[in-house]
């Protein structure tokens, strides 16, 4: 059974959703249950082979590299880059920085914000501001330094910063693969 038959009959069980709905989950679903198992397994063993991966799971090689090779061209998997630490790089201070823009020149700000390198990511928000945007720095007058930087981007009217003090739930996925991995 193909991934999207598998998926339709697993949203066809699902009673609290109405048929609009389940045609919408079943577009921005690109994981099943095998992916799920396959991913647990590589986040236990990151640097084990695709045989070694198909053994431990009971699955053929050809599921795994085709799985593999899938997730590659639908680029399901983050860079490399986002596992490594800023710290390791030479950047201990973290801080957020949240942005008022002028709307028309939203794209423009973006744009000029991923110039920085010290800005590690930009998220659009709905409320108060418009932009929630990752900062790193070397110390304090680095990271003043960097926050002038945001604030002199044209088109940006108001900023508001909060240092980290200290992370205390890193960005995670894995209780959401070991969710679906035991959906039945």
């Amino acid at each position: 059974m193909h991934i999207e038959q598998a998926m339709a009959v697993l949203l066809s069980m699902l009673p609290i959703l109405d048929p609009p709905a389940r045609a919408i989950l079943s577009v921005v679903t690109k994981l099943d249950r095998t992916d799920a198992r396959l991913l647990l397994a590589m986040c236990d063993a990151p640097r084990a082979t695709g045989v070694q991966l198909a053994a431990k799971l009971n699955l053929a090689r050809n599921t795994v590299q085709s799985r593999l090779a899938r997730w590659d061209q639908e680029k399901v998997l983050a860079p490399i880059d986002r596992c490594v630490s800023p710290r390791d790089l030479g950047y201990p201070l973290q801080a957020f920085v949240t942005a008022v823009v002028d709307q028309h020149r939203l794209d423009e700000v973006i744009a000029a914000l991923a110039t920085i390198a010290q800005i590690t990511q930009v998220t659009g928000l709905s409320g108060a501001a418009d932009l929630l945007i990752g900062v790193v720095a070397t110390d304090a007058d680095d990271l003043y330094r960097v926050a002038g930087l945001v604030l002199a981007v044209p088109g940006v009217e108001r900023t508001t910063m909060s240092v980290a003090m200290h992370e205390v739930v890193a960005y995670r996925t894995r209780p959401l693969l070991e969710q679906l991995a035991h959906r039945q």
